[in-house]
Order: C-alpha cells, then structure tokens, then sequence
C-alpha cells in the first residue's frame, strides 16, 4: 500500500492549475441565470397567476391547482429551453444529505411521437419510498409510501441537465420526514409572534423573516492523497496520522495567499454559486493549514439554508473537477482546528427594520432590548434544547477544541450590552416614562452599537455581535434547518409568554411602557446565569457553569436526552413544530445515526489495524532484524546495532499493544451490538467502544515515527496538509 502513497505524491506534484473562466466579467450578469427566480415566474405568468403565487409565499395558503399547472407549464419551458432533459424533487431527508429521484420529461406520445411533459401535479406532489429513509419507526418497510411536496417560497434551480424542485418530505401519516417541514412551521410561530410583540411599537409591521448568514468552514485535500486514504473516505477523517511538526503554530495560514490551484477551485465555486442564486461574498483562507471558508450575504432563512445544502453538494462537484476533495467532517485532522458552520441570525420586518439592532431613540432602543432580552431569556429556559441541535458524533470531536465553543451553552454580549443590561436590573421603574429621552430615566442610555462594537469571543457557543446573534457551535457538515428551527421556535415560544405577561399588566392598568419595562427587567435578572464573558475553554468555567446550574452536556446520546423531556413535549405540540411521536422519532434516527458512525469507524480502525498498520511494522521490524544479524554475522558487537534493537523492541511493544486493544474493541462492539435499547447501545459504543480510539491511535502514531518512510502506506499530516 505504501506504492499507492506514492503515486499519489506523485499525481499532487505533477497537478496543474485549472483554467476558470466566467460567462461576464460581472457575477451580476450571471446571478440567477439558473434559477426560476420571481423575476422569471412573473415574466411567465398571467398577472392573477402570480399574484396568487407571491400571496401564498407571503401567508403560507395553498396554492390552487390551476395556478400550479400554469407554474408547471412555464418552468418546463424554461427549464427544457436551458437544456434540462429531467426533473426531481429536491429534499433534505434525515440522513443528512439531500436526496434526489430524476424523472424525464419526455414520454412517447400515442401517435408514435415523443412529448415532453410535466403538469402541476409532478410539480406540487410526488412519492419517493419513504421506508428507505430515516423515520425513527414512523413508517415500517413494508409501509413505503411517503410525500414530496413543493416548497414555493425556495425557487426552483437546474443542475445539469436536471430541473430541481426544492420540497418538503413526509410520511403517508403526515409526519415530517426531513429538516425543511419543521423549519417552515417554526418560521410561521416565529412571524406571527414576533409581529404580535413589534406592534408594540410599530402598528406597521405585519411580518417578521428570520434572516441568516452561514459561514462555512472546510478543508480542501488532493483527490489523490485523499483515495489513499481509507479512513478519510470511508469515515471522512483520520483515525490515524502524527501531527505534522509545522502545523499552525505559526498562525501564518489564517487570512494568507491563497495557494493557486485553491483559488481557482474558489473562483469556479462562486461562479456555479452565483448562477444559482447563492450570494458568495467571501473567500479567505481559515486558521489551520488547509482550511478555508466561504460565505454568503444575508437572506431569508429558509432560502439561506437551502443555499448553504445546495452549496455543500456543489463544492464537492465543482472540487473534483479541481482534483481536490472537499472535507466537510468537523474534525478531520487531530490537533489542529475543526471546522464549524457558524450561523449569523436576526429578524428583519417588513418595514425593513432590524429588530436586534439598537437604534437612535429610545422607542427604538426599547424595542431592541425587548427581543434582544427575549432571545436571551428564550435561549437560557432551553439551553439544553439548543445544545441538542447541534449534537452529533461528528460536532463531539469538535466542542472545547481549537476554535470552538464548549459544551456548555453561554451567551457571550459584549462588556457594553452586559453592563447595560446590569444596570437595568439594578434601576427603578418608574411610571414617568414618556418618548422624550430626557424623561426616560429608567432606561440607560444605548448607543447606537456599530458592527464591530462588541468584540467576538470565539469561546463563545452564541454570540452577540453588532445587530445579530452568532450561533457558533454547529458543526461544518450539519444541515443548519435543526438548531435553527430550535432557536426561532424558543424565542417565539419566549415572545409568546413575553406579550402574554405583559398584556396582563396592562390589563390591570400599568402603562404599557412600564409594563413592558416590569417583565424586561425581571427576564434579565432571571436569564443572568446564561451571561458569560470570559474564556469559555478554561476550567474556572466549566466549574463556574455548574455552580450557576448550566449544563454541561460533551457527548451527543446524554444530549438528546431533551428531546424525551416533557417540556420539550410540551413546546413541540403547543407551537404544531413537532407532534411527540415525530419529536421522539427524532430522538431515536439521532441515535441510530451516532453509533452507526462510530460503528464504521470502529470497524476501519479494526480493519486498518490488522490489515495495514501492524503488517507494515512487522515488515520493517524484519528488515531490521536481518539487519542486527547480519552486523552480527561479519563479527561487529552490540555496540553497533543498538538502535535498531531499540526500535525492535519499541516496535514490539507498540504492535502488541494495538494488537490486544484492537481485539478488545471488537469484544467491546460485539457486546455494544447485541444491546436492543438505542441509547443504551449509543452510550455502550460512546464509552466503551471509542474509549479504545485514542490509545490504539497513538501507538499507531509512535509506529509512524518509527517505520521507514518508504514503507509507511498512508499519506501523512504533512502531505495532507501542505502539499497541494
């Protein structure tokens, strides 16, 4: 195997730059040129007909079938007129990838003559097999039947030759099947609540969107280097590999040149991006050798997520034509940064405002510190909900690393918002407020907070940062539709509760800016414990969170827990996000999905181990010995092959060593096997079954120091990492 390395080394060093070359100069040329945008459906349609559309955008009503088939109609001409043969309906399933079943246009007429159709019913319905799918045991095998029905508020887009239908998936019971359905009702809680809170101060407002910008973090390696690899392609990261003596300690890679063949993979990436509508801004190197990131502008969120989908399955694409491959796993390299997906969230009202942003007069600042104290108070009641989210086996590599948030769930404000929001706690209310700033005296003044005027504390799971809060702690490869649906649905959840107690007090005769100044002042004494500032990485922390009752919850089966808890019950079915039975089906796919992973691992360790790894130190342990007798043989003393009986018996040790754990981590996953209860089976496999991980791992890395470097088979961190 270790000629494979080699000719890969040999494939990177002889790689050359690919040629880019946009349609236009100018991306805004180009932007939505595949994409069955507004502008395109309104140019297609009757006047009624679009209307109709945009209405059932805007209220979330039905579209009628006769305006479905003429969107049918038009979006088949346009699509068959930019070369698509086939169209699918596009979802997002529980696996965590999207799915996708192509269906042609074409079908033979009965006059012998060919047809291309596609009505409004293959528009708005379709049915995969939604057996085959995760479920939790909503659906039995033998009960296949399951829903794709489309999503008018994402337009349509072609990849290929294929026209791509963004759509919902769900069981034949009704139950959500996918990450978008669950978005889509949160999003609807999330509008209706926070507009019954705004009109506090703004009768204007008649719908609030959440808005989101996803940075996404990744790292690139050659395609060569990378098939050479067998634990990166099977379990999309190295189980084995010594750091490479330079690494990122010299922090010369963050914000660097960018090396040539990259950019041009970048510049490839944002052209494809901007022809289907996904609004890459920027593109710079990240903090680990090898790592980069790219980021969109703002938009709506489900339009933002959909992006953020679309664009995972189009880096891998547009990458392989560059000879790289696109690793998305947080944590595929030990010792260095993982990588995150951070998620930049606010609410922006049809007025155009931004409801997390402080303004210049007090009515304005009091309606920031309203829904700026409801998300803090929303995220401290459901911190552990909000932990769940973004749990996963790959994110339990990542949490408390380099460059990310601990476990434990803190919001992080700024000195000057966390002051601001001390004083408050401590001021008297007074029944003399009125809208002249002057009088205002139980509001300390807010300065109008420029972007930058909090600092960023990258400790932080869930930041506060100028006009939006910074959800830092999902990982690189998540679908971003989960711990969003969880942070809009607990804030309006928070809104909710929040208009209720205050309207109560104003029922009873308090003004209602001192009604709404009561209910703030109190949230933000009662949230205080969820208020850090400091460095979430240190010890001090970890023991300061349990003392003010904060969870510190490190692995992902201990984590869903939540999602079995009443009160998560409770707020599910009150809001029509989840019903129990979706809700703990989740809980169970979840599990399912971390001890499977760690299953494969666990196995590619094995196999790893014994077929590759030990046979290669023996092979190098007998040249060795050939070598000690032969010294031996031509009469030399001891003194001359000292060495090599050290590394001998060195390798000795470590072999055996791998040997016996590696037996008994498969003792360990056979026993983990035969246990029926999914957690029980999680927990058995989290830690009994990867408790063997790291010290298998480090003999195997001691092994690497040890055995020629012409016969160690896989490629190595400095490989990896520099050669490109």
């Amino acid at each position: 195997m270790s000629s494979l390395r080699f000719q890969a080394l040999n494939a990177v060093l002889s790689r050359t730059t690919t040629e880019v070359k946009a349609p236009s100069a100018k991306p805004s040329e180009y932007f939505n040129i595949n994409v069955f945008n507004q502008k395109k459906m309104k140019d297609s349609l009757s006047k009624e007909a679009f209307n109709s559309i945009v209405h059932s955008i805007d209220s979330g009503t039905p579209i009628d079938r006769a305006i479905s088939e003429q969107v049918a109609s038009a979006m088949k001409a346009w699509a068959i007129g930019k070369g698509a043969t086939h169209y699918t309906h596009w979802f997002q399933p529980l696996t965590g990838s999207t799915a996708e079943k192509h269906d042609s246009f074409f079908e033979p007429g009965s006059d012998g003559q060919g047809l291309d159709k596609f009505s409004g019913e293959s528009l708005s319905q379709q049915e995969p097999d939604a057996s085959s799918f995760p479920n939790g045991g909503i659906r039995s095998t033998f009960e296949a039947r399951g829903y794709t029905a489309w999503d008018p508020s994402s337009p349509a887009f072609i990849m290929g030759n294929t026209l791509c239908i963004p759509t919902v998936f769900v069981s034949y019971t009704g139950e959500a099947l996918d990450y978008k359905a669950p978005l889509l009702k949160a999003l609807g809680v999330m509008d209706k609540a926070a507009v019954a809170v705004a009109q506090y101060f703004d009768k204007g407002i008649e719908k609030v969107n959440a808005s989101l910008g996803i940075e996404q973090e990744y790292f690139l390696v050659d395609l060569a280097l990378f098939n050479a690899r067998p634990d990166l392609y099977l379990t999309g990261r190295t189980l084995f590999g010594h750091m490479s003596a330079k690494n990122q300690q010299l922090d010369d890679h963050y914000f660097g040149s960018i090396p040539d063949r990259v950019l041009a993979f970048m510049q490839e990436l944002e052209i494809e991006s901007i022809k289907l509508g996904i609004p890459l801004k920027t593109r710079h190197n990240e903090v680990a050798p090898s790592q980069f990131e790219c980021a969109p502008i703002y938009e709506e969120i489900n339009l933002a997520i959909d992006h953020n989908s679309l664009l995972m399955d189009l880096m891998d694409k547009v990458a392989r034509r560059h000879n790289f491959k696109v690793l998305l796993h947080e944590k595929p390299y030990a010792g260095i940064n993982g990588s995150g997906k951070h998620n930049n969230w606010s609410l922006i009202t049809n007025t155009g405002k931004n409801l997390l942003a402080p303004g210049k007069t007090p009515k304005n600042n009091l309606m920031f510190l309203t829904f700026f104290v409801n998300t803090i108070r929303a995220v401290f009641e459901y911190s552990d909900l909000l932990r769940a989210s973004i749990a996963s086996v790959n994110n339990d590599h990542r949490l408390g690393a380099n460059e990310a948030p601990p476990a434990i769930i803190s919001m992080f404000l700024g000195s000057q918002l966390n002051d601001l929001l001390d004083e408050i706690e401590t001021s008297r209310v007074t029944s003399k407020m009125k809208q002249e700033p002057s009088l205002w005296t139980s509001i300390p003044k807010v300065p109008q907070i420029l972007l930058d005027n909090t600092d960023r504390n990258r400790t932080s799971p869930l930041a506060f940062t100028g006009n939006k809060f910074e959800l830092r702690a999902v990982g690189s490869s998540a679908n971003s539709a989960n711990p969003m649906t969880v942070l809009n649905l607990i804030v309006a959840d928070q809104l909710n509760k929040f208009k209720t107690e205050v309207d109560k007090l104003i029922k009873k005769g308090e003004k209602k800016d001192v009604a709404l100044m009561t209910v703030i002042k109190r949230y933000i004494k009662e949230s205080k414990a969820i208020r850090f500032e400091g460095n979430g990485y240190s010890d001090e922390w970890a023991l300061e969170a349990e003392k003010r009752g904060l969870s510190n919850i490190k692995t992902t089966p201990k984590a869903l827990d939540v999602l079995l808890d009443p009160k998560t019950d409770k707020l599910f079915e009150d809001t029509g996000v989840f019903s129990k039975r979706e809700s703990h089906a989740r809980h169970e796919i979840l599990l399912e999905s971390y001890f499977k992973k760690l299953q494969i691992e666990a196995r590619v360790m094995g196999e790893l181990v014994d077929n590759v790894i030990i046979p290669t130190a023996i092979s190098y342990q007998t040249t060795l010995i050939e070598n000690v007798k032969g010294l031996k043989d031509i009469g030399l003393g001891p003194d001359t092959y000292e060495a090599q009986m050290d590394i001998i018996k060195k390798i000795s040790e470590h072999v055996n060593f791998i040997k016996t754990n590696n037996t008994m981590m498969i003792d360990e996953r056979k026993k983990a096997n035969k246990i029926d209860d999914i957690r029980d089976k999680s927990i058995a496999y989290d830690e009994k079954v990867k408790s063997y991980f790291d010290p298998i791992r480090a003999h195997v890395d001691k092994l690497e120091q040890l055995v020629d470097d012409t016969k160690w088979p896989l490629p190595k961190f400095r490989e990896l990492l520099f050669i490109k």
